[in-house]
């Protein structure tokens, strides 16, 4: 309850949650907020933006702000499947790796050190060229299945660390069930770590699915922000100088890969205590000209006279 209340007062982490849910917001009523259908061609063609068009149209006349609510969904959907199947997996492998030891250790930890090497974005472009209606759920499927092996080994090293605790044995004396031991007492402990193996994974998935779509190795039909920068790419967006086409799209990967970095710190500060007291210090720190620099442990010293 303590580390929640620590998470809720880090500026950087409600600044990244509030982004976070615009954009979920966004991707849970986009279809109905647009107010064209994205697939919708017009004779306003590449026009810029105006009061009929707020971020102007495409080269067919197409809306690109109905693309870009529409687009929401897809982006958020493959981050979240993602996220949520390797973490789950990672939590299930390096859980029971680090605390029932042994050949079942060894066992887990060989399959976990064989998914590390496996490289994923070229796998998700072979598997997506041999199947060409593969679309994001396919990329959030294989990020899953692959992007689980370096979060269960974090979690190994933290649960051999965590069965052999006082609390632990005074539980295991009591008579606890091992389902028990690591419910109530491994997996609270485990809170921070987990949440920042998610976030992880979801920022690669975001980034890996927008990555696919703007090369075009998805289908390009289906609408999210990679999309509609694989249109601008295309038909030379740039060198034509609209760049309502392309610009809207970028700042909203831009901020959706911020909002998701500011929570992974504020995550690291509460699992790091040194950058916890930073955090919760910044403001008195601020006042007495002292800037932390972000990615390094700070140590502060006062001097006195």
């Amino acid at each position: 309850m303590k580390n929640q209340l620590l998470f809720l007062r880090n500026g950087k982490v409600i600044t990244g949650l509030v982004i976070l849910g615009f954009f979920t917001l966004l991707a849970l009523v986009g279809p109905w907020l647009s107010p064209y259908d994205p697939n919708q061609v017009s004779d306003a063609l590449l026009s810029p933006p105006s009061a009929t068009h707020w971020l102007g149209t495409d080269h067919t006349g197409r809306d690109i702000l109905s693309q870009i609510i529409v687009g929401a969904r897809g982006v958020l959907v493959v981050g979240l499947v993602a996220g949520v199947s390797a973490t789950v997996v990672g939590v299930l492998v390096g859980v029971t790796a680090g605390f029932v030891g042994g050949i079942g250790d060894e066992s887990l930890s060989a399959l976990s050190n064989m998914f590390l090497v496996i490289p994923q974005l070229p796998l998700i472009i072979l598997i997506a060229a041999q199947l060409p209606s593969a679309g994001g759920l396919t990329v959030a499927l294989v990020i899953g299945a692959t992007g689980w092996a370096w979060g269960a080994r974090v979690l190994r090293a933290q649960t051999l660390s965590l069965r052999k605790r006082d609390f632990v044995e005074a539980a295991r004396a009591n008579g606890e069930r091992t389902w028990r031991l690591v419910l109530a007492e491994v997996l609270p402990n485990l809170t921070a770590v987990i949440a920042s193996g998610f976030v992880g994974t979801v920022t690669f998935a975001v980034l890996s699915q927008v990555t696919l779509s703007f090369i075009g190795i998805t289908p390009v039909s289906d609408w999210n922000w990679g999309t509609i920068l694989f249109w601008a790419q295309n038909n030379l967006a740039l060198q034509r100088g609209a760049w309502w086409w392309f610009v809207p799209a970028g700042a909203c990967i831009a901020l959706l890969g911020m909002a998701l970095t500011l929570v992974n710190f504020g995550i690291d500060e509460i699992v790091n205590p040194r950058l916890r007291s930073t955090g919760l210090h910044a403001r008195s720190l601020r006042r007495r000209g002292i800037r932390p620099r972000v990615g390094f442990t700070p140590v502060v010293r006062e001097v006195r006279s």
